[in-house]
């Protein structure tokens, strides 16, 4: 600088005021002292009383335009350098503190010092970065493991993943298990309700049943056999309630088994592993279901294999209350029980077969109470619990004895991922790496 009287207005202390308006890195540097006009000096800019920074002012003397032109190499220059301010009756007694040497030995402390500094942050920064990059890699998960028992403890851990969310559905920790009580609470009610008891046991569907029942010779005192036909015949429309109800809640585990699959983040990655589960548990649901089916049959027949007799004898020993004033006008014999023969003439009774219908559809309402709790119970103890229990029993035992590269396969990932999985894993260890060189430098 030619004219250090003009230093504090000149551009370079006002673009330096602009963008470090702190000062805090801001460094004075005074170029071509040695060409100054003679009877001057910058002594007072140097010693900071022209203008004072936070840091200190540095005087220094480049190479000449003939040193340039005569190749002076920038040791030579040094030295040179070094000597003017020696030498120097103005800036001998400010010669250590002078010098492109010592200027870049000031700014390398500097820059030292703000690094110390900004290492902290940094190191905190990078540690967010490495948590960031570690849970993206938990998350699409770790690379596979080529060994073949790794490989299926994998699988294993996975398929218990998938068990454990499918548990929560049933258990009421995530949405959908209710839906079976729905079956039982609604569905099995409004199909029993529905069933068609009133025109099966109308007048003359119980004279066709009863006339029937006693062949070629008529009863003597009770149509038993008439009774039997028609409360088997009754008992069998409990079958498809039975049975509706049985799918039903199939069709609910297996929707329960396709979003417990979507909703298993560990499962995302294995597409083929996926359909496997998939497909070994709706396996699994279709044996329980057949069993669920044969149980809930076996407790419709059940009711048909044995009835009820002390139903029928208490019925015996009440009076004829269902029957209207004009039923008893029409009842030949008014003292008759209810299971005496009805005869008059060659026709059965009108009141006394509205009488075996009244009976019937008592004891049928008695045996459908009865369903209404034991097929829920059945379907319960043959479906649900047998998913919760061992939905993926027979897959394990499958997976269990296949060889190492069927083990592979089912863990084929989507290349995508796998190729996302590379690039983080490289960012990961670039970021360990700097971490490390940084700690390194910190502890020197």
């Amino acid at each position: 600088m030619r004219d250090p009287d003009n230093i504090a207005t000149s551009d370079a202390i006002k673009l330096a005021r602009d963008v470090d308006p702190s000062g805090e890195r801001t460094f004075g540097v005074l170029t071509k002292l040695d060409l100054m006009d003679k009877g001057t000096n910058a002594v007072d800019v140097l010693e900071g009383r022209a203008y004072r920074l936070q840091h200190p002012w540095v005087g220094i003397v480049n190479r000449s335009q003939a040193d340039i032109n005569k190749n002076v190499d920038m040791i030579l220059a040094r030295r040179k350098e070094r000597e003017y301010f020696e030498t120097s009756p103005d800036y001998g007694h400010l010669a250590s503190r002078m010098g492109s040497e010592y200027l870049a030995k000031l700014l390398s402390e500097h820059l030292e010092l703000v690094i110390r500094q900004r290492i902290p942050s940094i190191i905190a920064l990078i540690n967010k970065t490495i948590d960031e990059l570690n849970a993206e890699l938990d998350r699409i998960g770790r690379p596979i493991a080529t060994d073949g028992g790794a490989q299926l403890y994998m699988i294993l851990e996975l398929c218990r993943a998938f068990d454990r969310v499918f548990k929560e559905h049933l258990d009421g920790g995530r949405p959908g298990g209710d839906r079976i009580f729905g079956v039982f609470d609604n569905q099995l009610p409004a199909a029993l309700k529905k069933l068609p008891f009133d025109r099966y046991l109308s007048l003359k569907n119980v004279q066709k049943v009863v006339t029937e029942a006693d062949g070629y010779q008529p009863h003597l005192i009770a149509p038993e056999q008439g009774y039997r036909r028609l409360i088997d015949g009754a008992i069998s429309y409990f079958k498809g309630p039975a049975e509706a109800s049985v799918d039903a809640v199939h069709y609910v585990l297996k929707e329960l088994v396709r979003k417990s699959i979507a909703e298993t983040q560990e499962l995302k990655r294995f597409p083929s592993l996926q359909t496997d589960i998939a497909t070994a548990a709706n396996e699994s649901l279709e044996k329980f279901r057949d069993e669920s089916r044969k149980t809930v049959l076996r407790l419709v027949e059940m009711e048909s294999s044995y009835l009820t007799a002390d139903f029928f004898r208490k019925l015996n020993a009440e009076p004829e209350k269902n029957l209207n004033p004009s039923d008893k006008k029409k009842n030949a014999e008014p003292d008759k029980n209810p299971n005496q023969s009805g005869h008059t003439g060659d026709r059965l009774n009108e009141s006394y077969l509205r009488r075996i219908g009244s009976n019937i559809n008592a004891y049928i309402a008695m045996v459908c109470d009865t369903l209404r709790n034991t097929i829920p119970k059945a379907v319960v103890y043959c479906q649900v619990k047998e998913a919760k229990r061992s939905l993926l029993t027979n897959f394990y035992a499958q997976v269990g004895s296949r060889e190492k590269e069927r083990l592979s396969a089912m863990l084929d990932e989507d290349p995508q991922l796998m190729e996302r999985r590379i690039q983080i894993a490289k960012r990961l260890e670039l970021y360990i790496s700097a971490r490390d060189d940084i700690d390194a430098v910190c502890w020197k």
